[in-house]
């Protein structure tokens, strides 16, 4: 889809208004979004997301409070409802404490991972990509190993050969 503005690159912001039950898309490039003063957040911290998420009142979600909601961080009492208002943790043990709540938020908005895998920059050169492809792969290779999973670890052997 090619840009309404500028009709020569491509679409990759796409807005939707609705008011008074009237919907208006719009479909920008980057260029003409920033040229149009729009603010573009490629990502939210997860801190924010999830207390966006925890934000709805249970009355809302139509079940009463559970004792979980309750529920004080020993270390440095920390409560579901005030993480909710405070959009921040209070310590690291939080995540233990509130494992039950935060790890189906975190898996849903993570693609279903809960361990932090990097990200290669935008600017990076090919050269960098490759190095973070061979490490992936490495990783996989020891895996494999180690289930005894013999024809998925030639198969990645192979493939780390060929990167090389």
């Amino acid at each position: 889809m090619l840009c309404q503005n500028c009709k020569t690159q491509t679409a990759t912001i796409h807005l939707t208004e609705i008011t008074n039950g009237h919907r208006v898309e719009t479909h920008l490039c980057q260029a003409c979004a920033q040229k149009q003063g729009l603010a573009i957040q490629t990502q939210i911290p997860l801190n924010e997301l999830l207390s966006t998420l925890l934000s709805v009142p249970p009355e809302a979600a139509g079940t009463p409070e559970s004792p979980q909601d309750q529920k004080a961080c020993p270390r440095c009492g920390m409560t579901l409802q005030r993480f909710s208002k405070e959009t921040l943790l209070g310590c690291p043990q939080d995540y233990d404490v509130f494992e039950k709540n935060l790890l189906p938020l975190i898996l849903r908005t993570q693609n279903d991972r809960s361990e932090h895998c990097g990200k290669v920059p935008a600017t990076a050169g090919q050269a960098q990509e490759k190095q973070l492809r061979l490490a992936q792969l490495r990783r996989k290779l020891e895996e494999a190993v180690r289930r005894e999973q013999y024809e998925t670890a030639a198969r990645l052997r192979d493939e780390i050969r060929k990167l090389q």
